[in-house]
């Protein structure tokens, strides 16, 4: 490959970098108001002795592993385990709601099954129009449970979906990638929060 190519592979890298900044900063100036109340939310639940069940596709299915298991083994400090649960993992159970009925029950039947009056549902899609997660939605409701959305775009079809006591974190861009790098800092912000009103301030 020519110097010429590379330095051009280079510019579309650094592209790349300049765009999720970009995207992170402005992202910054809106969204810490609802990461904090997503925060507060999550710690009444553990506190009242609840739990956090996470879902999402794809790139947002890995997100919901990521956030249960920063909280099910430990972020940054040492600290008691926390109870979380990605619907994402158990392929047998996937499978076979899919197979069965409709993989847009994939979600919503375990959130029927697992799902108590006071736990949370954190539901991912950077689109906000992933039918499966609409309907675990529809069905942490039905459950009692409060809905902590991560979205991005307009919020799609998810967004109107939530009710008061529901908060929904939508990432203001239109690219699914820079939406998901964001995704991923909103959990970061999540958890840290969760450990700082759980168990105090960090040393």
């Amino acid at each position: 490959m020519d110097q010429e190519g590379s330095m051009d592979f280079q510019s579309r890298i650094l592209g790349q970098f300049n765009d999720s900044i970009d995207t992170k900063t402005y992202a910054s100036e809106v969204l810490p108001p609802f990461i904090e109340v997503a925060s507060q939310m999550m710690v009444q639940s553990l506190v009242t002795d609840g739990k956090i069940l996470a879902c999402g596709n794809g790139g947002s299915a890995g997100d919901s592993q990521h956030f249960s298991s920063e909280l099910l083994n430990r972020f940054e400090r040492e600290r008691p385990s926390l109870p979380a649960l990605a619907l994402t993992t158990d392929t047998s159970t996937l499978t076979s709601i899919a197979n069965d009925y409709s993989y847009n029950e994939v979600f919503s039947k375990q959130v029927r099954a697992l799902g108590q009056p006071g736990d949370v549902l954190l539901a991912i899609s950077t689109s906000g129009n992933s039918a499966n997660v609409i309907q675990a939605i529809q069905a942490a409701h039905d459950r009692d449970m409060t809905v902590v959305a991560l979205t991005g775009r307009d919020g799609g079809n998810m967004a109107s979906l939530l009710g008061q006591d529901d908060c929904e974190i939508r990432v203001p861009a239109t690219s699914t990638a820079r939406i998901q790098e964001v995704h991923l800092l909103v959990i970061h912000c999540l958890c840290d929060l969760i450990d700082e009103q759980l168990f105090g301030a960090s040393e």
